[in-house]
Protein backbone atom coordinates (compact mmCIF):
# COMPACT_ATOMS: atom_id res chain seq x y z
CA UNK A 1 0.00 0.00 0.00
CA UNK A 2 1.08 3.45 -0.82
CA UNK A 3 1.29 6.44 1.48
CA UNK A 4 0.19 9.86 0.86
CA UNK A 5 0.89 13.05 3.24
CA UNK A 6 -1.42 16.12 2.53
CA UNK A 7 -1.19 19.15 4.41
CA UNK A 8 -4.16 21.51 4.97
CA UNK A 9 -6.18 18.42 4.06
CA UNK A 10 -9.17 19.23 6.68
CA UNK A 11 -11.45 21.00 3.76
CA UNK A 12 -10.93 21.92 0.32
CA UNK A 13 -8.53 20.80 -2.35
CA UNK A 14 -7.07 18.92 0.63
CA UNK A 15 -9.88 16.99 1.81
CA UNK A 16 -10.76 16.08 -1.43
CA UNK A 17 -7.68 14.89 -2.53
CA UNK A 18 -7.66 12.58 0.36
CA UNK A 19 -11.20 11.11 -0.16
CA UNK A 20 -9.53 10.77 -3.57
CA UNK A 21 -5.98 9.01 -2.58
CA UNK A 22 -8.12 6.54 -0.63
CA UNK A 23 -10.75 5.38 -3.36
CA UNK A 24 -7.24 4.64 -4.93
CA UNK A 25 -5.90 2.57 -1.83
CA UNK A 26 -3.64 4.54 -0.49
CA UNK A 27 -2.91 5.05 3.37
CA UNK A 28 -3.09 8.76 4.53
CA UNK A 29 -1.75 11.24 6.60
CA UNK A 30 -4.00 14.03 7.14
CA UNK A 31 -1.99 17.11 8.68
CA UNK A 32 -3.69 20.50 10.07
CA UNK A 33 -4.79 22.06 12.74
CA UNK A 34 -9.02 21.56 12.65
CA UNK A 35 -8.84 18.32 14.72
CA UNK A 36 -12.97 17.73 14.72
CA UNK A 37 -12.78 18.12 10.78
CA UNK A 38 -9.68 15.95 10.48
CA UNK A 39 -10.99 13.61 12.27
CA UNK A 40 -14.26 13.56 10.31
CA UNK A 41 -12.36 12.64 7.18
CA UNK A 42 -11.05 10.27 8.92
CA UNK A 43 -13.79 8.21 9.50
CA UNK A 44 -14.17 8.54 5.70
CA UNK A 45 -11.14 6.77 4.98
CA UNK A 46 -10.34 3.25 5.12
CA UNK A 47 -6.56 3.97 6.20
CA UNK A 48 -5.61 7.17 7.83
CA UNK A 49 -3.48 8.63 10.51
CA UNK A 50 -4.37 12.40 11.72
CA UNK A 51 -1.72 14.76 13.06
CA UNK A 52 -2.41 18.10 14.03
CA UNK A 53 0.21 20.63 13.17
CA UNK A 54 0.51 24.39 12.87
CA UNK A 55 2.38 24.70 9.86
CA UNK A 56 3.29 28.17 10.74
CA UNK A 57 5.63 27.46 13.06
CA UNK A 58 8.91 25.77 12.05
CA UNK A 59 9.73 24.06 14.81
CA UNK A 60 6.00 22.32 14.26
CA UNK A 61 6.77 21.51 10.60
CA UNK A 62 10.24 19.74 11.74
CA UNK A 63 8.14 17.40 13.98
CA UNK A 64 5.90 16.60 11.38
CA UNK A 65 9.03 15.55 9.53
CA UNK A 66 10.64 13.38 12.20
CA UNK A 67 7.00 11.79 13.10
CA UNK A 68 6.44 11.07 9.07
CA UNK A 69 9.94 10.11 7.99
CA UNK A 70 10.05 6.54 8.55
CA UNK A 71 6.88 5.86 7.24
CA UNK A 72 7.72 5.40 3.74
CA UNK A 73 5.99 8.20 2.45
CA UNK A 74 5.26 7.75 -1.78
CA UNK A 75 3.62 11.07 -2.38
CA UNK A 76 4.03 13.99 -0.55
CA UNK A 77 1.32 17.10 -1.16
CA UNK A 78 2.05 20.50 0.18
CA UNK A 79 -1.67 21.93 0.34
CA UNK A 80 -1.65 24.00 3.16
CA UNK A 81 -1.80 27.99 2.53
CA UNK A 82 -3.96 30.72 2.67
CA UNK A 83 -4.37 34.43 1.49
CA UNK A 84 -5.35 38.19 2.91
CA UNK A 85 -6.91 41.03 1.04
CA UNK A 86 -5.56 44.54 1.44
CA UNK A 87 -3.13 47.13 0.49
CA UNK A 88 0.08 46.19 1.91
CA UNK A 89 0.17 49.57 3.65
CA UNK A 90 -3.01 48.65 5.73
CA UNK A 91 -3.05 44.93 6.33
CA UNK A 92 -1.73 43.03 9.35
CA UNK A 93 2.03 42.71 9.38
CA UNK A 94 1.45 39.59 11.62
CA UNK A 95 -0.95 37.67 9.62
CA UNK A 96 1.58 38.02 6.38
CA UNK A 97 4.18 36.45 8.54
CA UNK A 98 2.31 33.49 9.08
CA UNK A 99 1.30 33.48 5.75
CA UNK A 100 4.53 33.93 4.72
CA UNK A 101 5.39 30.95 7.33
CA UNK A 102 2.66 28.43 6.06
CA UNK A 103 3.02 28.97 2.29
CA UNK A 104 6.33 29.39 1.63
CA UNK A 105 8.34 28.08 4.72
CA UNK A 106 6.57 25.27 5.97
CA UNK A 107 6.48 23.96 1.83
CA UNK A 108 10.18 24.64 1.29
CA UNK A 109 11.12 22.82 4.28
CA UNK A 110 9.35 19.72 4.02
CA UNK A 111 9.91 19.91 0.39
CA UNK A 112 13.46 20.14 0.97
CA UNK A 113 13.85 17.20 3.77
CA UNK A 114 11.47 14.63 1.86
CA UNK A 115 12.99 15.22 -1.44
CA UNK A 116 16.31 14.26 0.16
CA UNK A 117 14.56 10.97 1.59
CA UNK A 118 13.01 10.29 -2.17
CA UNK A 119 16.17 10.73 -3.93
CA UNK A 120 17.92 8.07 -1.58
CA UNK A 121 15.11 5.65 -2.83
CA UNK A 122 15.05 7.08 -6.07
CA UNK A 123 11.06 7.13 -6.06
CA UNK A 124 8.66 9.22 -4.95
CA UNK A 125 6.47 12.43 -6.14
CA UNK A 126 5.93 15.85 -4.58
CA UNK A 127 2.96 17.98 -5.68
CA UNK A 128 2.91 21.65 -4.57
CA UNK A 129 -0.55 23.70 -4.59
CA UNK A 130 0.77 27.11 -6.06
CA UNK A 131 -2.08 28.95 -7.79
CA UNK A 132 -2.66 30.72 -11.26
CA UNK A 133 -1.81 33.70 -8.71
CA UNK A 134 1.65 32.14 -9.29
CA UNK A 135 2.27 33.60 -13.25
CA UNK A 136 1.30 37.05 -12.15
CA UNK A 137 2.35 40.22 -9.36
CA UNK A 138 -1.10 40.56 -7.49
CA UNK A 139 -1.83 44.47 -6.04
CA UNK A 140 -4.28 44.02 -3.54
CA UNK A 141 -3.75 39.78 -2.75
CA UNK A 142 0.42 41.07 -2.84
CA UNK A 143 1.88 38.83 -0.27
CA UNK A 144 -0.26 35.67 -1.19
CA UNK A 145 0.55 36.33 -4.94
CA UNK A 146 4.59 36.10 -3.92
CA UNK A 147 4.18 33.63 -2.20
CA UNK A 148 2.57 31.35 -5.07
CA UNK A 149 5.45 32.72 -7.18
CA UNK A 150 8.02 31.53 -5.23
CA UNK A 151 5.97 27.83 -4.82
CA UNK A 152 5.78 27.72 -9.21
CA UNK A 153 9.28 28.97 -9.44
CA UNK A 154 11.20 26.69 -6.67
CA UNK A 155 9.04 23.48 -7.88
CA UNK A 156 9.76 23.94 -11.79
CA UNK A 157 13.91 24.50 -10.70
CA UNK A 158 13.97 21.39 -8.59
CA UNK A 159 12.32 19.79 -11.39
CA UNK A 160 15.13 20.58 -14.07
CA UNK A 161 17.91 19.53 -11.02
CA UNK A 162 15.91 16.13 -11.03
CA UNK A 163 16.17 15.69 -14.78
CA UNK A 164 20.30 16.46 -14.43
CA UNK A 165 20.51 14.18 -11.79
CA UNK A 166 18.90 11.63 -13.97
CA UNK A 167 16.22 10.56 -10.57
CA UNK A 168 12.89 9.04 -10.96
CA UNK A 169 11.95 11.49 -8.17
CA UNK A 170 8.88 13.07 -9.92
CA UNK A 171 7.43 17.38 -8.52
CA UNK A 172 4.52 18.49 -9.82
CA UNK A 173 2.97 22.00 -9.20
CA UNK A 174 -0.76 23.09 -9.51
CA UNK A 175 -1.89 26.28 -10.42
CA UNK A 176 -5.84 26.85 -10.48
CA UNK A 177 -7.64 29.55 -11.18
CA UNK A 178 -10.97 30.41 -8.54
CA UNK A 179 -11.84 27.30 -6.47
CA UNK A 180 -14.65 26.87 -4.34
CA UNK A 181 -12.83 26.49 -0.65
CA UNK A 182 -13.10 28.42 2.23
CA UNK A 183 -10.22 30.81 0.79
CA UNK A 184 -12.60 33.57 0.84
CA UNK A 185 -13.98 33.44 3.91
CA UNK A 186 -9.95 33.36 5.25
CA UNK A 187 -8.44 36.22 3.33
CA UNK A 188 -11.66 38.51 3.13
CA UNK A 189 -12.91 38.55 -0.13
CA UNK A 190 -15.07 36.65 -2.76
CA UNK A 191 -14.71 34.90 -6.39
CA UNK A 192 -16.33 37.73 -8.90
CA UNK A 193 -16.19 34.52 -11.34
CA UNK A 194 -17.62 30.80 -11.06
CA UNK A 195 -14.86 28.98 -9.16
CA UNK A 196 -14.06 25.04 -10.18
CA UNK A 197 -15.34 22.61 -7.46
CA UNK A 198 -12.37 21.34 -5.34
CA UNK A 199 -13.60 18.01 -6.11
CA UNK A 200 -12.79 18.52 -9.48
CA UNK A 201 -9.33 20.02 -9.55
CA UNK A 202 -8.23 17.53 -7.08
CA UNK A 203 -9.06 14.51 -9.43
CA UNK A 204 -7.95 16.58 -12.10
CA UNK A 205 -4.30 17.69 -10.26
CA UNK A 206 -3.51 14.04 -9.02
CA UNK A 207 -4.48 12.57 -12.50
CA UNK A 208 -1.70 14.52 -13.98
CA UNK A 209 0.53 13.87 -11.06
CA UNK A 210 0.85 10.34 -11.90
CA UNK A 211 1.36 11.36 -15.66
CA UNK A 212 4.04 13.08 -14.58
CA UNK A 213 3.19 16.24 -15.48
CA UNK A 214 4.84 19.49 -14.39
CA UNK A 215 2.48 22.38 -14.64
CA UNK A 216 -1.12 21.30 -13.34
CA UNK A 217 -3.69 23.82 -15.03
CA UNK A 218 -7.38 22.80 -15.18
CA UNK A 219 -9.56 23.69 -17.94
CA UNK A 220 -8.50 25.23 -20.83
CA UNK A 221 -9.89 28.58 -19.65
CA UNK A 222 -7.45 29.42 -17.73
CA UNK A 223 -4.31 28.02 -19.32
CA UNK A 224 -5.43 30.65 -21.98
CA UNK A 225 -5.59 33.39 -19.45
CA UNK A 226 -2.27 32.69 -18.07
CA UNK A 227 -0.35 32.61 -21.67
CA UNK A 228 -2.06 35.79 -22.32
CA UNK A 229 -0.71 37.31 -19.59
CA UNK A 230 2.38 36.99 -20.82
CA UNK A 231 1.73 39.22 -23.75
CA UNK A 232 0.15 41.90 -21.53
CA UNK A 233 2.92 45.27 -20.77
CA UNK A 234 3.75 44.57 -17.24
CA UNK A 235 1.74 48.24 -16.02
CA UNK A 236 -1.05 46.99 -17.69
CA UNK A 237 -0.99 44.20 -16.28
CA UNK A 238 -1.03 44.94 -12.71
CA UNK A 239 -3.90 47.56 -13.54
CA UNK A 240 -6.08 44.64 -14.64
CA UNK A 241 -4.87 42.54 -11.68
CA UNK A 242 -5.56 45.25 -9.29
CA UNK A 243 -8.98 45.50 -10.39
CA UNK A 244 -9.92 41.96 -10.30
CA UNK A 245 -8.71 41.96 -7.03
CA UNK A 246 -10.30 45.06 -6.13
CA UNK A 247 -13.88 43.72 -7.13
CA UNK A 248 -13.27 40.66 -4.69
CA UNK A 249 -13.17 42.63 -1.60
CA UNK A 250 -15.72 42.60 1.06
Amino acid sequence: MKTALITGASSGIGKDMALYLNNLNYELILVGRNKEKLNELKKRCSNATVIICDLSSKEEVYKLYLKTKKLNIDLLINNAGFGLFGFFNETDLETELKMINVNIVATHILTKLFLKDFIKKDQGYILNVSSSAGFMPGPYLNTYYATKNYILKLTLALYEELKKQKSNVKVSVLCPGPVNTNFNNVAGGSFNVKGLSSEYVAKYALDQVFKNKLIIIPTFKMRMGIFLTRLIPIKLLLKITYIIQKNKFR
